[in-house]
């Protein structure tokens, strides 16, 4: 392999070579060589490119690397040790350009310098053109408000089921970030229920503390606003119309069983899990989706003994409301002798009582319409 034998004896000298104006020279001359060079260099031909920028770059000023690091993060080609090293930099001028732009990054060391490096590191990363699930996963949740911010607001983002639910969690003493998630079309609808629905509490709470004598006032106020928004999400959501279309033939035509509902349960399907469970038990859909969504599991299992299901179904239902609120071993066997004592008579009695407060609180017709 012939590689411009003098630039090849040149960069031997520089390395050799303490002075580090003289590398960060040779630096520059290499990294032209690099980029004029042709369009595809051979495998052996870039490790040689990789291995003497690495040696050259190793003793320059920030400035300098910072210079290389641009040049090189906009080459889809460039040699990856190099890349790695530059994204790894702590000086965040140096690793910046790289983690934003490079596509020669592989995910471990995007991960790497997200779970290792500073806020401004995680904040280059954050703005890079698309993010996959395993590095949102750190973002949300070792990222500053300021990162979170520009996670979210970024369309090539993607979050898994864990950075869906830490996005909750943060939302609820954030407003601003409340706002971003609920933006995001693909969130799935019961996060942004539960996400609505604690923040709601967070004002309720924070509004009882300065005037408590407008205490029941606000929370009515708050009721029907977690109502509306309810409502809003199911009428925008073309899943949860495919979903009720789906439930409502089964229903229509005696199909729809425990089976049926336990299948719904374990595969996480959340909205045909509520309409199915709104449906046999005669309950709107908005009180069940209020009751998967809550922190407390009571409801559940009265709903559940109500209408004499398992505890296997059960417990498939408590798993579906714990993708929204988090769960463990513990609080499930808590929920399983609580399920174990209630009885059915009080079930149904709490699920009548249901019913009929849903009515009360319906709007009543008006006396033209009635008349």
């Amino acid at each position: 392999m012939i590689v411009h034998k003098s630039v090849i004896d040149e960069l031997e000298e520089a390395i050799a070579n303490k002075e580090i104006g003289r590398r960060a020279d040779s630096l520059r001359r290499v990294t032209d060589l690099f980029v004029s060079g042709p369009v595809r260099y051979s495998d052996e031909q870039v490790e040689l490119f990789d291995m003497v920028m690495i040696m050259l770059a190793k003793e320059i000023e920030t400035s300098a690397r910072a210079a290389f690091g641009g040049r090189l993060a906009v080459l889809p080609t460039a040699p990856p040790k190099i890349i790695r090293a530059l994204a790894l930099d702590d000086a965040i001028e140096v690793a910046g350009p790289i983690l934003t732009h490079s596509e020669q990054l592989d995910e471990a060391t995007l991960i790497e310098s997200a779970r290792t490096k500073s806020q401004n590191h995680l904040l280059a990363i954050s703005r890079r053109t698309s993010l996959a699930e395993a590095l949102t996963d750190v973002l949300v949740e070792r990222g500053n408000q300021e990162v979170a911010h520009s996670t979210v607001e970024n369309p090539g983002a993607k979050f898994s089921e864990f950075g869906y639910t830490k996005l909750v969690e943060r939302s609820e003493d954030d407003a601003e970030l409340a706002v971003r998630v609920w933006s995001r079309p693909e969130i799935p609808r019961q996060n942004l229920l539960k996400m609505f629905a604690d923040a709601s509490e967070a004002v309720r709470l924070k509004l009882e503390a300065t005037d408590r004598r407008k205490a029941g006032l606000l929370r009515a106020m708050v009721a029907q606003a977690s109502q509306q928004f309810q409502t809003e999400t199911r009428e925008r959501s073309a899943a949860f119309a495919a979903a009720h279309s789906y439930v409502q033939g089964l229903h229509q035509a005696g199909a729809l069983t425990a089976t049926e509902l336990e299948s719904f349960a374990r595969d996480g399907k959340f909205d045909e899990t509520t309409i199915a469970l709104s449906m046999m038990c005669d309950l709107s859909i908005g009180l069940v989706e209020r009751a998967m969504i809550e922190d407390r599991s009571e409801q559940i299992l009265v709903l559940a003994k109500a209408i004499g299901l398992s505890w296997d179904t059960t417990r498939a239902l408590l798993l579906t409301q714990a993708e929204t609120k988090g769960s463990s071993t513990y609080e499930l066997e808590q929920c399983r002798l609580k399920f174990a004592k209630l009885k059915v008579e009080t079930a149904k009695m709490a699920t009548q009582f249901y019913r009929l407060r849903e009515r009360a609180a319906a709007p009543q017709p008006a006396a033209a319409e009635a008349g």
